[in-house]
């Protein structure tokens, strides 16, 4: 054990972990023993803490192989494990200091320790009802393995979707509920066929020995809380455990870090688990978080210390003021003074548009407004965000910033590895890793098309579900299928030679081998016919997107190469033999390891970080483009200028919410976590009229702009004052505004005359110069003004930094 926070023989050593550190992290960086709860505002360098609280604990001594920390994205994960690796060699210098430290997420290490302790946890008597070489099945395998499920049971997928099936049945395992627990469970019609469902679901996937993300978690739960081996192997191993977002953890997450932590030394203050989280940034009910879990830690271990983070370092004040406001209307929480020592800072602007198409045009114009210019004043593309609640809103506001020639990219999670030509690839890979995965299999085998047809297929299916067996076995086994016509047999025949060629016939050895992953993707992707295919495919129709099909293809062997290059058996705790290099074993339980033909590991870990990857994961930072995204996609990330966008009362919050205060209250720390990552500027936009299923329906702001301060908050009502060319409604009465009946010539827009005539000149810092053409609106002035380079533009006064030349 380190010595407590009084470590005075070794502080100078450590000085720079603890130099630029506030008051309160230093103190939870150096609270070494016993439990501890770190409440984490938004902003307040949560991930700084928790870092150099690792490298403190193994500054004093800690081994590395001791700590094990968790976090909910691999992209957290490896910015975690490169800064500990920064601050333990500060220049640059190799260190063994952090060999076989643990940072993962919750889902990998899960993966690895079913994989590491299965065998044990049988011995113990705990059956998961799988081998360590299983596949995990992803969302797409997901679905595919339901509706073939529906469909057995002889059930109607129109009745019964496929994802509102799946999404029960995660839900019942987030909760620990096996499928037997849940068929005892279920009482009224719609649980007892989801029982059958659930029941039918896992036969499949045990078949084909597979497991989805859930079954990671769950199992992993069962065989710590049931095994007491498998359970004290892993004590013995992690001796301080870190969990980062606490408050997005579910019962099974809960579970597992209980089970990690266990009770701690009789004669202590209980076992040395520090939580990290943020109960104002509870976001994740809908997929099984229990905020509970971090508002009961105190009571679970009541001897913890708690050490709250209220300073933020990233927003203004006026940002962070506003934000603290809206959350207090909170009532389950655990409140912290929010606050920053930085100076200045522009307000919240709040405003109410026309409709969607207003509101759309309105937040381009803002974002084109504040663009970087030729001076390099203002906000790279990429510095700037636009949130909404659900995705269904994205569709104007592309259009809006396609119009105005403001790049864009959405944030869509794994978009790449969901393309079609990309899980066609990843199919084959995966039978290459696992025969018996029957939906993979059953994906490819016929693509490209090969002479293996439905009918053919369907019969083989029939024959190994009577017999047993996999549909690789049966493919296997063709020719004693009844019914197959010669042709069939030999082109089943054919795929299993294929498969066999890159596998070695199971060996993964000879000459005929590929020498590396990316070779061995390449190969795949080249012999299977795919390439071939989807080139003939690009040559026909000339489509710029089928040929892109070949460039993902491409993109997929560069991901292998890149995955190969970074792969380093060494670093997985799994396949870390401390021995090597503790001969004396005294430190650590041993941790052997598997052996395994080095190309099918690769591959495995390959696919198993693919299957793994998270929305957050797939922003891309360094591109020069405008990040579209759900607010719920946005936690954790940071931009200096956001937009957020259908502030009403049924989006946000959302009509789901209205029946239930706990469910208001989340969508109030929605809006919170979206105010929060802004570090500069905010819009916030309410639509006056918003188009649903085609009919135009009145609004109502959302009440969250309302509970926002004023004396922090700018807010305009800008409804009135926009003329829509594709909306001939208006509410004065018919007249657009700017026409008769419209402006009394009074207020701003008199002012705007005054200022910016007719025919004046001006020069706008990203369109250069031109000529006002027209000035019309209310409350706020648009200008239409032709400019020399790229044509007639219409401008919000208030945003538009105008110039006037003559």
């Amino acid at each position: 054990m380190p010595p407590r926070t009084d470590a005075t023989t070794t502080m100078t050593a450590m000085d720079h972990l603890l130099d630029d550190l506030t008051p309160p992290q230093k103190e939870a960086v150096l609270h070494t023993e016993g439990p501890l709860l770190v409440l984490a505002a938004a902003g307040s360098g949560k991930t700084r803490v928790i870092t150099r609280r690792i490298a403190y604990l193994i500054s004093c001594g800690v081994p590395a192989w001791s700590i094990l920390a968790l976090t909910f994205t691999n992209k957290a994960a490896g910015e975690m494990r490169e800064r500990v690796q920064t601050m333990l060699a500060p220049d640059g210098e190799e260190t063994r200091q952090s060999r076989g430290l643990t940072v993962s997420t919750f889902h990998a290490l899960g993966a690895r320790l079913i994989r590491r302790y299965g065998e044990l946890a049988a011995h113990d008597g705990v059956q998961l009802g799988i081998k360590s070489d299983f596949t995990i099945y992803t969302s797409p395998d997901q679905l595919a393995a339901v509706k073939a499920t529906v469909l057995s049971l002889g059930l109607s997928t129109t009745n019964w979707p496929p994802r509102s099936v799946l999404g029960a049945i995660s839900k019942a395992k987030n909760e620990l509920l096996d499928a037997d627990d849940y068929a005892m469970r279920a009482g009224d019609f719609f649980s007892k066929n989801i029982a059958k469902l659930y029941a039918g679901y896992q036969k499949r996937l045990r078949a084909a020995n597979a497991v989805d993300f859930d079954d990671l978690l769950m199992l992993t739960a069962k065989m710590l809380r049931e095994s007491k081996a498998v359970r004290e192997e892993c004590q013995r191993r992690w001796q301080y455990l870190l969990i980062d977002e606490y408050q997005d953890t579910n019962h099974a997450q809960f579970t597992i870090a209980s089970m990690l932590a266990g009770e701690g030394p009789a004669e202590g203050d209980g076992p040395n688990v520090c939580v990290v989280g943020d109960p104002d940034q509870a976001i994740y009910s809908w997929r099984g978080a229990d905020i509970s879990n971090i508002l009961e830690f105190e009571e679970r271990y009541p001897k913890a210390a708690v050490i709250t983070l209220g300073e933020n370092f990233r927003s203004t004040a006026p940002i962070l003021a506003a934000a603290d406001a809206l959350i207090r209307h909170n009532k389950k929480r655990k409140h912290k003074d929010l606050f920053t020592s930085r100076e200045g800072g522009e307000p919240i602007t709040a405003v109410l548009c026309r409709d969607e198409r207003h509101e759309a045009q309105l937040v381009a114009d803002w974002l084109r407004s504040h663009a970087e210019d030729e001076d390099g004043v203002g906000y790279a593309w990429r510095e700037m965000a636009v949130f909404y609640r659900t995705n269904a809103l994205s569709r104007v506001m592309e259009d809006a910033l396609r119009e105005a020639g403001v790049p864009y990219v959405i944030a869509r999670g794994t978009a790449f590895f969901d393309r079609e030509e990309i899980k066609h690839a990843l199919g084959y890979l995966r039978v290459v890793a696992n025969q018996a995965d029957d939906v993979s299999v059953g994906r490819i085998v016929n693509v490209p098309t090969r002479g293996i047809g439905a009918t053919s297929l369907g019969r083989v299916r029939e024959a190994t579900a009577e017999a047993g067996i996999s549909l690789w076995e049966g493919l296997q086994q063709a020719e004693r299928v009844e019914g197959l016509s010669t042709r069939a047999v030999n082109a089943m025949k054919g795929f299993v030679e294929l498969i066999e060629s890159w596998t070695g016939h199971g060996s993964f050895l000879g000459k005929e081998m590929a020498g590396s992953l990316a070779e061995l993707v390449e190969r795949v992707i080249r012999e299977s016919g795919l390439e071939k295919s989807y080139k003939h495919q690009a040559e026909t129709t000339k489509s710029e997107a089928d040929a892109e099909r070949l460039d993902n293809l491409s993109e997929l062997v560069s991901s292998a190469a890149q995955f190969e290059e970074e792969y380093d058996p060494a670093s997985d705790p799994f396949a870390f033999d401390l021995d090597a290099t503790d001969p004396g074993g005294t430190d650590s339980p041993t941790l052997g390891t598997i052996e395994m033909p080095p190309l099918l590991a690769m591959l495995r870990a390959y696919l198993e970080k693919v299957s793994l990857v998270a929305d957050a994961d797939a922003v891309d930072p360094a591109s020069g483009s405008v990040t579209l995204m759900t607010l719920h996609a946005a936690k954790g990330l940071e931009f200096p200028v956001v937009a957020m966008i259908g502030l009403e009362e049924g989006l946000l919050p959302h009509s789901r919410a209205h029946a239930s205060e706990d469910d208001l209250e989340e969508e109030r720390r929605l809006c919170f976590v979206g105010i929060t990552r802004a570090m500069r500027l905010v819009q916030l936009t309410s639509a006056k009229y918003r188009t649903i299923r085609g009919m135009r329906d009145r609004t109502i702001p959302s009440r969250f702009i309302e509970e926002l301060p004023r004396e922090h908050t700018l807010v305009s009502d800008q409804s009135d004052a926009w003329d829509d060319p594709h909306d001939d409604f208006n509410d004065t009465g018919g007249y657009p505004s700017g026409s008769a009946g419209g402006s009394s010539g009074s207020g701003p827009l008199a002012k705007a005359k005054q200022e910016l005539p007719i025919g004046s000149r001006v020069r706008h810092p990203q369109f250069g110069a031109g000529e006002v053409l027209s000035l019309e609106g209310g409350s706020s002035v648009r200008a239409k003004i032709k400019f020399r380079d790229v044509g007639v533009k219409t401008l919000v006064l208030e945003y538009a930094r105008l110039q006037r030349l003559s």
